[in-house]
């Protein structure tokens, strides 16, 4: 069976079983099983921190997991990123103290704290700076005011968590990060079906299905408003005069796609959300 890592708490565990029910799988019924076996699907399910999942994954205790790229990348695991998942982004940046810093060689020699030594060190060695990491599990952001560290390096959504602390953003992004899912670098049964039916979860939640009708004379600027995910379908209507189309566009574009096709003349214009996808 399929040997999946799963994370058992955190931000990306509820939407990772989530996705993993909506792509066929039983997950577990328990918030507290540690393990959980879909004989059906063929998989085994392990429920870990999502810090340690890179880790198992890597040593090949277990054949994929779901994990932050963030933590992937942190834990210097030999666990390879297969393909992104679509939620849990964040984005890494230094702070520190207002008008300290300007850019990234100002770190030379000064302490910084994060959570993610082993990213942040990554990154620092790369582009030729060496400084002092002080390692802390969460609220970094206190480090420089109670004297710990210089600067920090932490997740950032709007800055304002930063800003009460009395820091400052500078210097270029550390990483960009979401959910991935992850493999040990050997091929195993299963693993490429639970990487399309994941990705079919993704183009579900992200595209719908729109279905109008078009006077056969509008047709083709019809179809250029909407192209789709590859090409419409088109289909005769008793009127000669009119065609039924049926197209895949992104959900986001939806009701300005509606609105261009109203004002084409189209009619009967209907969205339906996609459930399940193989492309």
């Amino acid at each position: 069976m399929l040997r999946i890592a799963v994370p058992n708490k955190g931000s990306l565990a509820e939407t990772a079983a989530q996705m993993l029910w909506e792509a066929g799988y039983t997950g577990r019924r328990d918030p507290r099983d540690l393990h959980t076996a879909d004989p059906r699907n063929g998989v085994e399910f392990f429920y870990l921190r999502p810090r340690d999942i890179a880790t198992y994954v890597g040593s090949g205790a277990l054949d994929v997991g779901i994990t932050g790229r963030d933590l992937l990348l942190d834990s210097g695991s030999e666990a390879t990123e297969i393909a992104p998942l679509g939620f849990g982004e964040s984005t890494f940046r230094f702070a520190g103290p207002e008008g300290r810093f300007d850019e990234l060689a100002d770190l030379e020699g000064v302490r910084v704290a994060t959570s993610y030594p082993g990213l942040v060190g990554d990154f620092l060695a790369r582009h030729g700076v060496t400084a002092k990491l002080v390692k802390l599990d969460g609220a970094v952001e206190s480090a420089v005011r109670l004297g710990v560290a210089d600067a920090v390096a932490d997740v950032v959504s709007t800055g304002s968590t930063l800003r009460k602390a009395g820091l400052e953003i500078f210097g270029p992004v550390i990483l960009e990060s979401e959910a991935v899912l992850i493999g040990s670098g050997v091929e195993r049964p299963g693993a490429a079906t639970l990487l399309r039916r994941l990705q079919g979860v993704l183009v579900a939640r992200q595209y719908v299905l729109l279905d109008y009708d078009v006077p056969v004379e509008h047709l083709e600027r019809a179809t250029a408003a909407a192209p789709g995910f590859e090409s419409p379908t088109v289909s005769p209507l008793h009127d000669p005069e009119w065609v039924a189309v049926r197209v895949m566009i992104p959900r986001v574009d939806m009701n300005h796609v509606m609105d261009d096709l109203y004002a084409l003349g189209a009619r009967a214009i209907l969205v339906s959300a996609i459930h399940a996808a193989r492309l």
